[in-house]
């Protein structure tokens, strides 16, 4: 580990100390109205023959920087979709700055031509980075390869992250209300050229709900034209089973119209193996050892479906829908286990194997209904009101088979399992946006209601079909919370200020007919925030920002039913769940808009955490869910990124952390037991265009993970290699892309839980090892940019 540290800071150093003399030159870039020019390209050439010395790209106000400009004479020039400025020559003795390098701009062509330049500009505003990639080098990567490299975020098991918590992708404001596996699926297909920028928050400020951690907001290009455009996609992906993906979308709009549909297909068989050892133990050591080894073959067909209809009555009044849909008819699971069990001195004492199936069916259907009008002034009012229907079905049959240690039968275990989930979310929601002289404010209200049905039906099969009551449950959950919310802000010369305030009223009731539970709640919460920005001068900047958030139980996680593995292994959920409050601080130092210091800290109060636990006595494996007695995490990111020449950007992000988790230890005589790790993370990423028309493009990533903690687990290092490859044909109507994923095969690794009684760990090794293919044909007027947006409720992202 310290060798990489070593190799990442020198990798770094060599680029700021090739040169001891060196001056900077900065400048703007504006149209012949002396209207800045957002993300112009700008370029340093030689005096000789014109040939380029370095390239950058002008950020949202037209102002750019070049740094380390060896002493001499150039010509520099601008220019923004084929339009330039005239080359204006210059001698660099000492740090410059000129006034404006113009481009008269010819407003009708700005359609038809895009540019590509080298560098994306990442800038601190007062409650979030935002990461500018319009235009750059890295605008041709999917949507997801930019999520992956922008400033703070992290992938673990395919999750994105930040500060090792799971955070929400939003698409223009619209929250992606999909799982982690289907976020990614979608964002693989939506092409990155059609993102302007992706904004990284990691306290959300007042008008987003209380309940969630950092967000992800997806900003895509404006509608600048009227026409038609569609795509069709498909992916095969070769990991342990082949899988497949096909998709299509299809965007329209006039004058007033705007209407997007797409449809995607997923046929997909994955392979799991897992690993695990328990030790049993007593008083004096270990009394029994339990190996298993564990095969999952799951086979789902998935239908994901999208509406948004915009339509303009004039320019005051707006109006939308989306709708959106997923159905998985399908979702067939194989499992297989054997277990060889030992007593301490290392003997086989017996075994036993379980063949179980589960047949599950999921629909998601959700419509959300927007009304905007903007008054005379620049206020506005908008309304909402949004539906989700949820539907589970899962059926489950499993049967445990008994040996001895020369391989006669002892005895059989036989069960099935009926489960059924019913989920029900109606919102509501207005919102009020305007000026009171120089300050912005905003204020709105909104009403949640969440009815969720859940019945669980248990049936023991060794002779003959029998109910047991005792194991099976109907349960009932209900929420209603209530909120309001106002923030102001405002702009100095140096300074911004943004606060706000939500308050939040909730009540629920959680009903359990088998355990005669009833658990109701009703609580009262006010939840300020507060962001500071001081930029010292164009090259320093620091900022502060606080907030107040809550975290809110899964609805699944509170049914008190179980998802069995076999007899002996199972989770299950924990109705006296209440929600865990958060506060989050965040200390940021920013160098040169090039380099990013972050400093946090997060008290998690009584999280909900997913604990395993063994039962010495009885020999059972547990998974529930607890309210810890409480969580902090702390560290200090540092960010960079940087054009290396005009074909090579090279990305890195180094997090150094401390996690601690103090929980009950239910199986350890009810100690309690505090979980510590201290980590670090390491991300080096090069995006190279291998082709001088910029057509191809290739990707080289390496991710180093010291392990992290997670509940009672900690986990060991990971290390991912990643390879990507992308060519555009057919004048960037069609493209192809290869990637290849953990091809070094250490992604996957150990976790452990080891202290007092415990003793068990597992490695899980899904299909990370894999090759995928990819391709993508566009036709219409490809270049407009459409409505495409998924559903913002907080609510739906609680929907397992």
């Amino acid at each position: 580990m310290k060798v990489l540290f070593a190799i990442l800071f020198f990798t770094i150093g060599v680029f700021h100390t090739a040169h001891a003399q060196t001056f900077e030159l900065k400048g703007e870039v504006k149209d012949q109205y002396q209207e800045p020019i957002a993300f112009a390209s700008v370029f340093l050439l030689t005096v000789t023959d014109s040939s380029l010395v370095k390239g950058t790209s002008a950020d949202e106000n037209g102002a750019f920087l070049f740094s380390e400009v060896d002493e001499g004479l150039y010509f520099l020039k601008a220019s923004y979709v084929g339009q330039v400025s005239k080359k204006l020559p210059l001698q660099i003795l000492k740090n410059t700055k000129i006034g404006a390098l113009i481009i008269e701009q010819e407003a009708e062509q700005l359609n038809e031509v895009t540019v590509t330049s080298n560098k994306p500009v990442v800038k601190r505003e007062v409650d979030r980075i935002v990461f500018n990639v319009e235009n750059t080098v890295i605008s041709q990567n999917s949507s997801w390869d930019i999520l992956r490299q922008t400033p703070g975020v992290i992938m673990m098991n395919d999750e994105l992250k930040v500060r090792n918590q799971a955070t929400t992708v939003y698409i223009n404001n619209r929250k992606v209300q999909l799982s982690s596996d289907e976020v990614r699926s979608l964002l693989e297909n939506y092409q990155g050229e059609n993102i302007k920028s992706v904004e990284v928050i990691h306290n959300p400020p007042a008008s987003y709900d209380a309940e969630g951690g950092s967000v992800l907001n997806i900003i895509t290009s404006k509608n600048v034209s009227v026409g038609y455009k569609g795509n069709v996609n498909a992916g095969y992906t070769q990991g342990v089973f082949p899988k497949y993906n096909f998709g299509t979308s299809h965007f329209y709009k006039t004058k007033k119209l705007n209407v997007n549909a797409s449809y995607n297909y997923t046929p997909k068989k994955e392979f799991k193996n897992t690993l695990s050892n328990i030790n049993y133990m007593d008083n004096i050591g270990i009394v029994s050892i339990w190996d298993t080894d564990f095969d999952q073959v799951i086979r789902t067909n998935t239908h994901s479906a999208g509406l948004a209809v915009d339509y303009e009555f004039n320019d005051k009044n707006t109006i939308s829908l989306t709708s959106n849909a997923l159905l998985q008819p399908k979702r067939d699971a194989d499992f297989f286990q054997e277990t060889t069990i030992r007593n301490a001195s290392g003997v086989l004492d017996s075994l036993f194997t379980t063949q179980s199936f589960l047949s599950e069916r999921k629909n998601n259907i959700s419509g959300d209904l927007t009304f905007k009008h903007q008054f005379e002034d620049q206020a506005n009012v908008t309304l909402n009101a949004h539906y989700t229907n949820f539907d589970l079905n899962r059926n489950q049959d499993a049967n445990s088979d008994y040996f001895q240690p020369n391989g006669s039968f002892l005895r059989d275990f036989n069960f099935s399992t009926v489960a059924d989930q019913q989920i029900e979310i109606m919102t509501a929601q207005i919102d009020y946006t305007d000026y009171f002289g120089s300050v912005f404010f905003e204020i709105g209200a909104k009403g949640s209601f969440i009815d969720s049905e859940s019945k669980l039906d248990y049936f023991l099969r060794n002779t003959e079909t029998e109910f047991i009551p005792s194991l099976s449950d109907d349960y009932r959950y209900d929420e209603s919370v209530y909120a309001g919310y106002f923030s102001l802000s405002k702009d100095w010369e140096k300074w911004s200020v943004k606060t706000g305030l939500r308050a939040e009223h909730t009540e629920s009731s959680g009903v359990s007919v088998n355990v005669s539970t009833i658990n109701d709640l009703s609580y009262f919460e006010l939840f300020p925030s507060l962001y500071i920005l001081h930029t010292i001068n164009d090259n320093h900047s620091l900022s502060f920002d606080y907030a107040r958030k809550v975290q809110r139980p899964r609805y699944e996680n509170l049914n008190p039913f179980r998802t069995y593995l076999n007899e002996r292994t199972f989770e299950e959920g924990n109705p006296n769940l209440i929600p865990s409050f958060i506060h989050n601080f965040n200390l940021n130092y920013t160098l040169n808009q090039e380099y990013y210091f972050d400093l946090y800290y997060r008290d998690n109060g009584r999280y909900i955490s997913d604990l395993t636990f063994q039962n010495n006595d009885n020999f059972v494996l547990t998974d529930n869910f607890q309210n810890i007695l409480g969580s902090t995490s702390f560290g200090l990111d540092f960010t960079y990124g940087k054009s290396v020449s005009n074909i090579w950007y090279l990305y890195s992000y180094i997090s150094l952390f401390h996690e601690e988790e103090t929980f009950l230890a239910a199986q350890s005589d009810a100690f309690s037991y505090t979980n510590k790790f201290n980590g670090a993370y390491i991300d080096i990423t090069n995006y190279i265009t291998l082709s001088t028309d910029g057509s191809f493009k290739g990707e080289l990533g390496f991710v180093y993970l010291t392990g992290w903690l997670e509940g009672s687990y900690i986990q060991k290092e990971t290390t991912n290699l990643t390879l990507g490859l992308r060519k555009s044909l057919m004048n960037n109507r069609a493209v192809l892309s290869l990637s290849a994923n953990d091809i070094l095969g250490k992604f996957n690794n150990i976790v452990s839980s080891k202290y007092l009684n415990q003793d068990n760990s597992l490695l899980t090794t899904p299909e990370t090892q894999y090759v995928k293919f990819g391709f993508t044909y566009k036709f219409g007027n490809f270049r407009l940019d459409d409505n495409q947006r998924d559903i913002d409720k907080i609510e739906r992202e609680r929907l397992e």
